[in-house]
């Protein structure tokens, strides 16, 4: 009999317990329970590592209490081994899970139904959204039905899931066009800004002198519409640009060549 490997992540100890006991009363399922994201983490990665992965991953939407502000994608959040500190909320941890071990499905756990939510989770990799209050039957055909490569929505949320998604593209779709509209050079201070580096950092590591650098943030701003490095940022992140990477003498390194 082949088994699957579930593990349920909430930081509701009875819950957790709960809902692992339920499933591993089912004779094809081998269940574990973490109750924080790093936690998780830390299971995933053994589990890896011993040559016994996890199959499906149940995570609680509202994980660590926090949830994400409107407009902004999820990421994964780093932890060190053997820390608790710094709290990983459900949909950056499916969004880690699926940047590192993408054969693991993922399932969200929902007191209710959020469309938004439910759209970013998708969007960070998840393969379903189940309200938390389901039948164990309805949460089996979910978890062997990612397994499948199935996507598994509740029917009351599709309508509100598909225009999230179509408003996403959108926004995505303009945000590019106005990236697009920048100079190669103008790109590489963007990255930077959203590395999070300011004007003298730029300068320094651009080989520019201030007064140019902030000539090219002006110009970005301008360019996208903009009146703040944090709404270019968060425009940015929508259009797919990622932070600038430093080279190992810190320094960054281009995206292609350009000239000042």
């Amino acid at each position: 009999m082949v088994r699957i490997r579930v593990l349920v992540v909430d930081d509701h100890r009875i819950f957790a317990e709960s809902l692992a006991a339920a499933l591993a009363a089912e004779p094809d399922v081998d269940v574990s329970a973490a109750g924080s994201g790093p936690a998780a983490l830390r299971c995933l990665d053994r589990a890896a590592g011993e040559g016994r992965k996890f199959d499906v991953l149940l995570v609680d939407a509202d994980l660590g209490g926090h949830a994400h502000a409107p407009g902004t994608r999820p990421a994964a959040v780093p932890v060190p081994d053997g820390s608790e500190d710094g709290l990983v909320d459900g949909i950056s941890l499916v969004a880690g899970v699926r940047s590192g071990q993408p054969s693991v499905r993922t399932v969200v756990l929902a007191e209710k139904d959020d469309p938004r939510r439910a759209a970013l989770a998708l969007q960070a990799g998840a393969s379903g959204w189940v309200a938390k209050d389901c039948s164990l039957s309805r949460l089996l055909t979910v978890i062997r039905g990612v397994l499948r490569d199935e996507t598994h929505l509740p029917p009351a949320l599709l309508t509100g899931v598909l225009r999230e998604l179509t408003a996403a593209r959108k926004h995505r779709t303009e945000s590019e066009l106005l990236v697009e509209s920048l100079t190669p050079r103008e790109r590489e201070v963007l990255r930077c800004m959203v590395a999070g580096l300011g004007r003298k950092a730029v300068a320094e590591r651009l080989f520019l002198s201030p007064h140019t650098v902030r000539t090219h943030m002006q110009n970005v701003l301008g360019k996208l519409g903009v009146h703040s490095t944090l709404a270019a940022v968060a425009l940015a992140r929508r259009a797919g640009v990622g932070p600038a990477d430093l080279g190992p003498a810190g320094r960054i390194v281009p995206e292609e060549s350009s000239s000042a």
